[in-house]
């Protein structure tokens, strides 16, 4: 699995006019699955991405991760959230991530997975991240044509591929 993940101070999905996930600060992450792929590499994502320390604590520095965020998001005393945005990610499917350009100007996808594996995988990779950060993952639609709105932090942008473990 290759995600590309976003800091945001905001982020939603919609599809046909409806939003169908939005969350506030949080992380933004697209996920890209290739045959390979496997519910290990989502588990191993899942909670990689959660204990990124990539949120400035309170002198600015990059120390916090989203379990701090859901951590201080529950406290006693913590602004009330607005209802649908309890969640830290929000979670888009993007097959383009498995681009070949290497060839020509049309990239190539056969690198990455046909639906019949790839949408089960997407799915438990929600169930898994969601488990991690103890709390619901906001989402697009598996296939469907997404308009994604992203307000970046910072601008943080990561890349992580579950087969090239660094």
């Amino acid at each position: 699995m290759r995600v590309v993940i976003q800091r945001v101070s905001a982020a939603s999905v919609t599809i046909a006019g409806r939003v169908t996930g939005q969350i506030d600060r949080g992380l933004l992450v697209f996920v890209g699955i290739e045959e390979a792929d496997t519910a290990a590499d989502g588990e191993w994502l899942a909670q990689k991405i959660a204990r990124l320390r990539i949120f400035a604590d309170a002198e600015g520095h990059m120390n916090l991760s989203l379990l701090d965020l859901a951590g201080a998001r529950d406290a006693p005393g913590s602004a009330p959230q607005a209802p649908g945005l309890r969640a830290l990610a929000l979670v888009v499917s993007q097959f383009t991530l498995h681009a070949s350009t290497q060839k020509g100007a049309r990239p190539s996808f056969h690198r990455a997975a046909r639906p019949a594996h790839a949408q089960p995988l997407y799915r438990q990779f929600i169930g898994q991240l969601s488990t991690a950060l103890g709390r619901p993952v906001a989402t697009g639609e598996f296939g469907a044509m997404m308009e994604v709105a992203l307000v970046n932090d910072g601008p943080v942008t990561l890349v992580i591929d579950s087969q090239q473990r660094e």
